[in-house]
């Protein structure tokens, strides 16, 4: 469909033109013939018109084509409900199987039942799951009904003013008003903000859990307005792509009358469901609506997963149907043959109303189906129903477990999938990501190098070394927040535009619940604190103490900016003031960080105060140091320099009063002081400072505003932990950011100037990239000026040449800072740090200009937007001048070793996919024991097949000789795998092996066909760490994993780059963490920390799986037994199909008599206590081995249900043989016996006993008799011509009946008994052995268990971690400690260092190797002798062969080698 849009255009230009207050008639001749017609192809994008009087007829031709606002995810309607829901329900092939008998019975020549009783058991399972998917249909209904009739203020055409109405009456190209606090109905394209540089900020919690507020931005040309937005001065027409699920892209322009283009982004969209915060009013016209909205389109539900034991079942439910036919088999055989037997057509063989007899194979055929009716108990209907309470009683308990509980951050264990609880004891692999997963994602700053020149930090190492006292310190000084920050101090007004002028903006706008800060508080289980306010802005992550060394070079370079002007241009990039002052404007401007204050939080500061002067009395000073507990009036004064209006406001003096909860903001924010209540953002408490600014009069010092206690305090607010931890830390050496603006950032130098850039133009950073860029203009210089941040793979390459400077001192200078910065940035690497390195360019006037005209062409394009905007990127962020590098710390999460080395011994293998560093990834498994010292590690990178090949077969024959053979039990691709890791706990231990592969590599494999020996050699592997890999590729690796091995999965991440490999997996478990809660909302299970996983998988994944795997054993031994009393009696009633149990006691066998055990069976059974089963984690692998439920243990209790059954049916028959008993009376005792032996059984079964356990059984029981003298007593004439009247009350009266009673169950489960036995004493099952230890007392149970603990710990590797590998010479013992993380040797390091250099001056278009390599660099980690493969010469004491690798590297490139293996 082509959609003209000339009309509306020309029409409003025809109305400017002559100024005609009314719109011109439709025909009125628009166009002139030499004008060509424009037109839009609706197909392939959406041509929105606003809903004014201009453009009013074509807004109602084409909204017609667009969904409304209105939502539905109901189901079902009320004339739908009931054949849509049975339709579904049929779709279960059991229940399609249980209907087929229904008919069958209703046919009367195969008629078994009464038509009503066959019904029943099929009725009720039916009617149950109606009523529950009614119920949760009805719930959505509800929700829907209350979301549509949501109010919002909409621009009414007619009225011309905003009118309140309904979500559900919204349209496309609507103009909606929303205010603070508002949800936003529908996607909107902001035109109109209250901020005043067009900004609105919103909270995206709805969609993705992050807390932390995000800015949009109005369409350029819109931001400027100083009134209200007039909907009918807005005469654009709007483009943009169709509707899709993509939350973080959007593209498109907007048409002026004048016919040029503004082109717009994700960045100007406010997506429906996200929540206006901190902004007064905020204006847009609606894109998409309803179900066409980003967030509609991407709430596809929970997925369903089928967990194992449900594939078991089907699997063993076509063997009951199996054996259901070859019952049925014999039975129609026994019939025809029982009929033949006649000379005469017996007396009960009645003719038709013609007088014929069916033939004896039709007969044959109708008994056939007979007997199906009558055994169609076999196949257990109930089962289902019963998994499905058993499994909401188990998330019952799983959620209610207060050990799964973080109190911290309030959140229990969520259990978002219901169907998989008992896949949680049986998994093989976990595939864990690594920031925020084993670690905090929270980013501290340790360390930096500027110029080539590191600094330390030794003083903010000592601090960190003790996180958990700082944390209780903080405990500790909360009580002192209201002196530090007064409740009187936190009012303050920040006014917005609007029509009325300006009014303040409360705190009270943002509706949070009040908080305590970072401070550990106890919840005793109790729902009551929220997340801090301020993401990433812990004491940890916010206090740095600064390096003494670079603090008085910091000064002066600060003292050198306020020297600069545009007459006396910078010094040379190459100087260290010059340099070390871009460096830490980097830190300050290259972020996205929005500042707010304490007075107003979470509202931008845009005018920076101007410095006041300082000047208190003696007693002020010391009543304020004595308030925040400073160690020391003489520190005091070297830290701090309050004025005496800021002394009265810290003392809370003749100033209004605020509520609680703007007080309990301040001990989020970052600045002047810490959550504790005193100062500890910098280091000038430490007297840091004394030794650097000696000279200095104490005046000075105080008449410097340092701190910034003249202004509120500044809290900041970043998307990433990465760009917080880098705010703070400039911060810390008082480089601090006051406030930012779509327009300008403003930056407060140590000296107390505050210098404001102009913001020309800002660089995201994406994945693709790997780093963001800032374009301002300097205030002093007037130079344009681009700061870059990123990665280190990505900024390198992205580096001046040296060779391309003309000076030779001045080109060797910069391949000496490279090189150093290189070495550091592998040293920072290997300590296990997240580098990032920070660079810069000045850009022309000119050069400039061009840039952005040809950034603005692609802003605007609507077809390969994103090629064009990337291409722009590449055009800026070239020749860049290296400044330095830092280095973050992301510290590991409490327990997560320990967790690691459980699950390890558990049997479980454990990958890590990461996209960090190699390095940096390495450190952390070590950390985590991960990997253990001892380890033989393989590090395979290369980008070629062949290598790729050669290096895997290397290490698979290496590998192969070091462990001895193992008899493969699975089949991969054809030939064998080893479905365990190779024993290592044989008399002659050998090392255990780690795998570490980078992305490209991985590549390689996927695309060369090299999936097999990867697998084959990651069987061998203890653990495996694929670094740099992509989100792509994490599921790649966990699909591959899955399908060729067949194992059971669970992948564990944080961030939205792990949904992929989380839904990818059998079992996904997200962590709630600092990267928001897409990995939560994709997940079936959601915890809070990593260490929670040990008790998830151990105790509650082993016991589901007990639990429901013998429940669903003795589903099938139950019906089974109880079935073949029929199949018996059948031999001596000529086949005939009759029974002799009545048919209201068979549907009461199973739907009362035997269901309630099993159901809590199922839900509270515990086989061994949840201490031993944490004590011993090698007890999970009887879930991993299927010991519950498997095909052996299937047929065993299907044996044993047949041997039961003739127990059962045959002694009653001998012992009523001969008598004159009807059948009622006969069937009676086979009944009670058979019922009685079914729970017995089951208490057998039961390793828990508890009253409830006890009464359920007995009440069972005894229900059956009192139901039976009930139904006997009253049913006279109720089953024609037989009838079950007094037949209870008459066995009762006959001792034989107890005696049979008796005997018979003793006998049936008598070999039972007698394995149970066996096994107990003999067997050498761990469950066993740990139920015995179970039984003992607590300090005899910890001595077996320390005994057990003692005999299953493997044996050590005799002399060390030895390699056989021949080919190599023999590495020196420094090599080898050199080798090894975070210890280095000085020879070796030297030697690496020279080595690096020379690299850089010969081989600038070839790649080397290095024994330290940050990407893909080879080194022995345990081993003695190594095998390399390497593009370059390296030097020769470090490898015993060189091959070249047919590869171009870029020019310039930092990466060391291509392809290496580490043996």
């Amino acid at each position: 469909m082509a959609l003209s849009i000339d009309s509306s255009r020309f029409r409003w230009q025809w109305r400017v033109r002559d100024g005609f207050s009314q719109s011109p008639s439709e025909t009125t001749p628009l166009l002139s013939p030499e004008r060509q017609r424009q037109s839009y192809d609706l197909r392939q994008q959406r041509v929105v018109f606003p809903n004014n009087r201009v453009f009013h007829q074509d807004w109602r031709q084409v909204s017609k084509g667009y969904s409304g606002n209105r939502i539905c995810t109901t189901k079902y309607t009320l004339l739908t409900f009931l054949p849509q829901n049975l339709f579904e329900q049929f779709h279960r092939w059991a229940n399609l199987y249980f209907l087929l008998l229904v008919i069958l019975n209703w046919i009367p020549s195969m008629e078994v039942f009464h038509r009503e009783i066959t019904m029943l058991p099929l009725a009720i399972v039916l009617f149950i799951i109606m009523v529950k998917d009614g119920m949760e249909d009805f719930k959505r209904y509800l929700f829907d009904r209350a979301i549509n009739c949501s109010s919002i203020q909409i621009y009414e055409r007619k009225e011309q003013s905003y009118v309140q109405k309904c979500w559900k009456d919204v349209r496309v190209g609507d103009f909606i008003q929303m205010r603070c606090n508002e949800i936003i109905p529908a996607d909107i394209l902001l035109l109109f903000s209250s901020d005043p540089s067009g900004i609105c900020h919103l909270e995206t919690a709805n969609l993705d859990g992050e807390t932390n507020l995000k800015q949009r931005r109005v369409v350029k040309g819109f931001s400027q307005q100083e009134t209200q937005f007039e909907p009918e001065h807005f005469h654009n027409t709007i483009v943009c792509e169709k509707p899709n699920n993509n939350l973080n892209k959007f593209k498109g322009y907007m048409e002026h009358p004048d016919e040029t283009r503004t082109g717009f982004g994700s960045e100007s969209l406010l997506l429906r469901g996200c929540t206006i915060r901190n902004t007064e009013v905020a204006v847009g016209i609606v894109i998409y609506a309803g179900h066409e909205t980003k967030a509609m389109m991407n709430n596809s539900g929970p997925r369903y997963k089928r967990s194992k034991i449900e594939r078991r079942m089907n699997t063993d439910i076509f063997f009951c149907i199996g054996l259901l036919f070859l019952m049925c088999l014999i039975g129609a055989i026994g019939h025809t043959l029982w009929n033949g037997s006649f000379e005469e057509h017996p007396p009960f063989d009645v003719p038709d109303a013609s007088g014929y007899f069916l033939p004896v194979a039709l007969a044959g055929f109708y008994m056939f189906l007979t007997m199906i009716i009558l055994l169609q108990v076999l196949i257990p209907i109930s089962l289902y129903v019963s998994i499905e309470l058993v499994k909401l009683g188990q998330i019952f308990f799983l959620h209610n477990d207060l050990d799964l509980y973080d109190e911290d951050t309030d959140m229990p264990i969520q259990c978002r999938a219901l169907n998989i609880t008992e896949d949680l004891g049986q998994i093989q692999y976990i595939f864990s990501d690594k920031t925020g997963t084993l670690t905090e994602n929270k980013m501290v700053f340790r360390r930096c190098t500027i110029m080539g020149n590191e600094f330390s930090h030794q003083e903010n190492a000592k601090r960190l070394e003790t996180p958990k006292e700082l944390d209780s310190d903080s405990e500790d000084w909360t009580q002192y927040q209201c002196l530090s920050f007064p409740a009187k101090w936190a009012q303050g007004p920040a006014t917005v535009r609007s029509r009325g002028g300006s009014q303040p903006l409360r705190r009270c706008h943002s509706a949070r619940m009040p908080i305590q800060g970072h401070s550990r508080q106890r919840s005793m289980g109790c729902c009551e604190n929220s997340p801090p306010l301020v993401a990433f802005s812990s004491p940890l992550e916010k206090d740095v103490t600064p390096d003494k060394s670079l603090l008085s070079k910091v000064r002066d370079a600060a003292l050198w900016l306020e020297t600069l002007s545009n007459t006396r241009p910078a010094k040379s990039s190459l100087s260290t003031t010059s340099s070390i002052a871009d460096f830490f404007l980097a830190l300050t401007i290259c972020n996205s960080v929005m500042v707010s204050t304490t007075t107003e939080p979470r509202q931008r500061v845009t005018i920076p105060s101007s410095p006041k002067a300082l000047g208190m009395s003696l007693e002020k000073i010391q009543q304020l140091f004595q308030r925040l507990k400073l160690l020391s009036l003489s520190q005091s004064f070297s830290s701090t320099a309050p004025s005496d209006t800021d002394l009265e406001e810290s003392l809370g003096t003749n100033l209004p009063t605020t509520d609680s909860e703007e007080r309990d903001d301040t001990s989020v924010c970052s600045g002047g002081y810490s959550t504790d209540g005193g100062y500890r953002s910098s280091a000038w408490d430490q007297g840091d400072i004394q030794g650097s600014r000696e000279g200095l009069a104490q005046e000075d010092i105080l008449g410097s505003p340092v701190l910034g206690l003249t202004d509120p305090e500044l809290c900041y607010e970043a998307e990433s932990p990465d760009e917080a931890a880098l705010v703070h830390a400039a911060h810390a050496y008082s480089f601090t950011l006051v406030s930012r603006t779509p327009e300008q950032v403003t930056v407060r130098l140590p000296q107390g100037t505050c210098l404001t850039f102009d913001l020309l133009y800002t660089l995201g950073f994406d994945s693709v990239r790997k780093r963001m860029s800032v374009v301002v203009r300097h205030p002093l210089t007037g130079e344009i000026i681009v700061y870059t941040k990123g990665a280190d793979s990505a900024i390198m390459d992205l580096l001046e040449d040296p060779a391309c400077v003309t000076d030779i001192n001045v080109e060797k200078k910069l391949k000496k800072i490279r090189a150093k910065t290189q070495k550091h940035l592998d040293l920072y690497a290997r300590d296990g740090l997240r580098t990032l390195c920070i660079a810069k360019k000045v850009v022309s006037e000119e050069d400039f200009q061009r840039w952005a005209n040809f950034r603005h062409e692609a802003e605007a394009s609507l077809d390969n937007r994103d090629e064009l905007l990337m291409e722009t990127a590449q055009h800026l962020e070239n020749k860049l001048t290296l400044l330095g590098a830092t280095g973050i710390e992301d510290r590991l999460q409490e327990g997560v070793p320990d967790t690691i080395a459980a699950l390890r011994e558990a049997g479980i293998q454990i990958w890590v996919l990461t996209g960090d560093k190699q390095e940096t990834a390495i450190n952390i498994a070590y950390s985590c024991r991960l990997l253990n010292q001892t380890d033989t590690v393989y590090t395979i990178n290369t980008e070629s097949q062949e290598i790729c090949e050669s290096l895997l077969n290397c290490a698979l024959e290496e590998v192969k000789q070091s462990h001895e053979p193992q008899q493969p039990d699975r089949k991969l691709f054809g030939f064998c795998l080893s479905s365990e890791m190779p024993s290592t706990t044989a008399v002659t231990a050998v090392p255990e092996v780690g795998l570490v592969i980078d992305g490209k590599t991985l590549n390689i494999i996927f695309q060369g066909k090299l999936e097999k020996k990867f697998l084959e050699l990651t069987q061998y592997c203890r653990s495996v760490l694929c670094c740099r890999s992509t989100p792509l590729q994490k599921s790649m690796i966990v699909k591959l994993v899955r399908d060729k091995l067949r194992v059971m999965t669970l992948s564990i991440g944080d961030g939205a780059n792990d949904v992929s490999m989380i839904q990818a997996a059998d079992i996904g478990i997200g962590i709630s963490g600092q990267e928001g809660m897409q990995a939560v909302m994709s997940s079936d299970f959601a915890i809070s920390r990593f260490k929670h996983l040990k008790k998830l998988l151990l105790v509650h994944g082993h016991w589901c799986y007990s639990r429901l795997a013998r429940m669903v054993v003795y589903y099938f031994y139950k019906n089974v037994c109880y079935v073949n009393l029929l199949f018996w009696y059948q031999f001596f009633c000529g086949f005939s199909g009759s029974t002799m149990i009545d048919y209201w006691q068979m549907i009461f066998f199973n739907l009362f008599f035997t269901s309630l055990p099993p159901l809590l069976f199922g839900v509270l059974d515990k086989d061994v206590s949840a201490e031993t089963l944490l004590a011993l984690p090698e007890l999970y692998k009887s879930g991993q081995n299927s010991e519950c439920y498997s095909l052996s243990t299937f047929w065993i209790s299907m044996i044993d249900a047949f041997y039961q059954s003739l127990i059962c049916f045959f002694i009653p028959y001998l012992t009523y043989r001969n008598s004159d008993i009807d059948v009622f009376t006969f069937g009676t005792p086979i009944n009670t016996i058979a019922l009685a032996t079914i729970l017995l059984y089951q208490a057998m079964e039961m390793k828990t006993w508890t009253i409830i356990h006890g009464l359920l059984l007995v009440g069972s029981f005894l229900m059956y008799f009192v139901v039976s003298l009930v139904y006997n007593a009253t049913c006279v004439v109720c089953n024609s011509p037989t009838n079950p009247y007094w037949v209870m009350e008459g066995q009762l009266s006959d001792p034989t009946f107890y005696l049979v009673c008796f005997l018979t169950p003793v006998v049936a489960l008598l070999p039972r008994y007698f394995l149970l036995s066996i096994q107990g004493t003999y067997g050498k099952s761990l469950i066993v052995k740990a139920q015995k230890i179970d039984k003992l007392p607590k300090d005899k149970r910890d001595l077996e268990i320390q005994s057990w603990r003692n005999k299953q710990r493997p044996a050590p590797v005799p002399g060390g971690a030895q390699s056989t590998l021949r080919p190599g010479p023999r590495l020196p013992a420094q090599d080898f400690q050199a080798s090894t993380p975070k210890v280095s040797s000085t020879a070796t390091q030297k030697h690496m260092d020279d080595w690096a250099l020379h690299r850089e001056r010969c081989c600038r278009d070839h790649v080397g190797g290095d024994l330290h390599s940050g990407d893909s660099g080879t080194r022995l980690v345990s081993g003695k002798y190594l095998l390399e493969l390497s593009k370059a010469e390296a030097p020769g004491a470090y490898f015993s062969r060189q091959m070249n690798v047919p590869q171009s590297s870029k020019r310039g490139s930092h990466r060391r080698s291509q392809s290496a293996l580490t043996i």
